[in-house]
């Protein structure tokens, strides 16, 4: 994971200092691009631990076609629970803690756990709006129904391999107010096309939005699962993933935590392991990571 490093080393020197939605202000660049080679091992950083359990339930959660949070929240996953939560306090009027408080987290932890309990309270307060899951499964067409872009894909790649059109978007322009007011983010990971050469699928991300530190190794790991996952469907070996940034930034509370990643060395990379099964029928626990030895954990604070 080098190549990741040398992203951070370099939006640190060469990043502008911009504002942003969050207030919390970042060192940011524009344009950058990473090429992983999925047949030197999977992509998961080893200069701090990846939490690859949350990864695979994302994941999954995505490929259910689903905007609510409450898989996540009956498989202990908490990467989304601050959107929904401060969206349920500001609509109920309710005071909207710091983010940093104890009240935050402790006010949080009781919202996700009745998400996971109540289903009624999470139809009500769970949905995050057409998040990328819908989009990806079931993207409006405009005459009533929807359109399964991933279902798509997979038909291109078995019958028609040589399309440059295996393309899955997840930017409705006319859906983003909506996700916005539910209480959701804008899709940060845009689109992504497929590419098959030589008996391999590559495929390309276009991210916006990139929080480097945080968020970029997470997707990075996510899109290799991914492609993993569609390769054993369609009968396919792992090509090249290519990451390509827009606005790529490190937000300035980050700093210190990014100092003490580019202090260390990578270790080597892990291989992904799993039997092929139907895409519905995967669960968290069908994947392992095979000689995945990271360095410890670095924290930061997430910008909400």
């Amino acid at each position: 994971m080098r190549q990741y490093l040398d992203m951070l080393e370099h939006v640190m020197n060469n990043g502008v200092s911009k504002g942003d939605r969050t207030g919390t202000g970042t060192k940011s660049v524009f344009g950058y691009q990473m090429r992983f080679n999925l047949q030197d091992g999977f992509p998961a950083v080893t200069t701090k631990k990846l939490y690859m359990r949350s990864v695979i339930g994302e994941l999954l959660w995505f490929l259910k076609g689903t905007g609510n949070i409450e898989y996540l929240a009956q498989n202990n996953i908490h990467i989304w629970d601050e959107w929904p939560y401060e969206a349920y306090l500001k609509k109920n009027k309710l005071p909207v803690p710091a983010t940093t408080s104890d009240e935050w987290t402790a006010g949080m932890k009781l919202f996700i756990e009745r998400i996971a309990t109540d289903r009624e309270f999470a139809r009500e307060w769970g949905d995050l709006g057409p998040v990328y899951g819908v989009q990806w499964r079931k993207w409006p067409d405009g005459k009533g129904g929807h359109i399964d872009q991933i279902a798509q894909a997979i038909e291109l790649l078995k019958h028609n391999p040589n399309s440059r059109r295996i393309i899955i978007s997840a930017w409705n322009v006319a859906e983003i107010d909506e996700i916005v007011e539910t209480g959701g983010l804008p899709p940060c990971h845009t689109l992504f096309q497929f590419y098959v050469a030589d008996g391999r699928l590559s495929c390309q991300l276009y991210q916006r939005s990139c929080d480097s530190f945080l968020g970029v190794p997470f997707n990075i790991a996510s899109y290799a699962l991914l492609m993993h996952i569609i390769a054993a469907e369609v009968g396919l070996e792992v090509g090249d993933f290519v990451w390509t940034g827009g606005d790529v930034h490190i937000y300035n509370n980050h700093f210190e935590q990014v100092k003490t990643q580019l202090a260390r060395e990578p270790r080597a990379l892990p291989k992904l392991v799993f039997e092929k099964k139907a895409l519905e029928d995967y669960e968290i626990s069908d994947f392992t990571l095979e000689g995945y030895d990271p360095l410890s954990p670095i924290k930061a604070p997430i910008a909400v």
